[in-house]
């Protein structure tokens, strides 16, 4: 263990603070996600984080996509023991890059990942067992189609903005 000192306040009045992970389930039967294999999959459980305030237009919502091995936690602080933010607490902030004074940020971890979102190590509601090797193939496409089904159920109709690094940006 370092020497260093775990923070007890989020060390940068420019942070987004301390944040909690959200969950939500879409996809339920009989509304699966046709994927772009053709096979129907659901329900699907979202975690992700959001970011700022949604104004009542709901026009400023901008949505991170984050890099293939990343997850939701793109700023800010889940607990005062945290090492360090989230991995783009940098740009996602008020006065940053995404400005959250001005913008609704939301970021989601990606359908097959292992940081909330139902992936091979989730239970297969039909065996009680996790997918594993039968958790169904998917694309970027799927994905894009799942983190559009979240933007709707939070009631917003088009997003400001969509960016990313890696596979996010794709």
């Amino acid at each position: 263990m370092s020497g260093k000192a775990v923070p007890t306040v989020p060390p940068d009045e420019r942070s987004v603070g301390f944040v909690q992970r959200q969950y939500t389930t879409l996809f339920e039967p009989p509304d699966r996600l046709r994927m772009e294999s053709g096979c129907e999959f659901g329900p699907i459980t979202v975690a992700y984080e959001t970011y700022g305030e949604l104004t009542p237009e709901r026009d400023n919502a901008v949505f991170i996509c984050h890099a293939l091995t990343g997850d939701a936690h793109a700023a800010g602080w889940h607990t005062a023991q945290d090492r360090k933010p989230g991995w783009w607490d940098d740009f996602v902030g008020p006065g940053k890059g995404l400005d959250t004074n001005r913008y609704f940020v939301i970021c989601a971890n990606v359908l097959g990942g292992c940081q909330g979102t139902t992936g091979p190590s989730s239970l297969n509601p039909e065996t009680g067992e996790p997918y594993c090797l039968t958790f169904p193939f998917i694309t970027v496409g799927d994905l894009v189609e799942v983190h559009s089904a979240l933007v709707r159920q939070l009631g917003i109709e088009r997003l400001l903005g969509v960016i990313g690094g890696s596979l996010g940006g794709m």
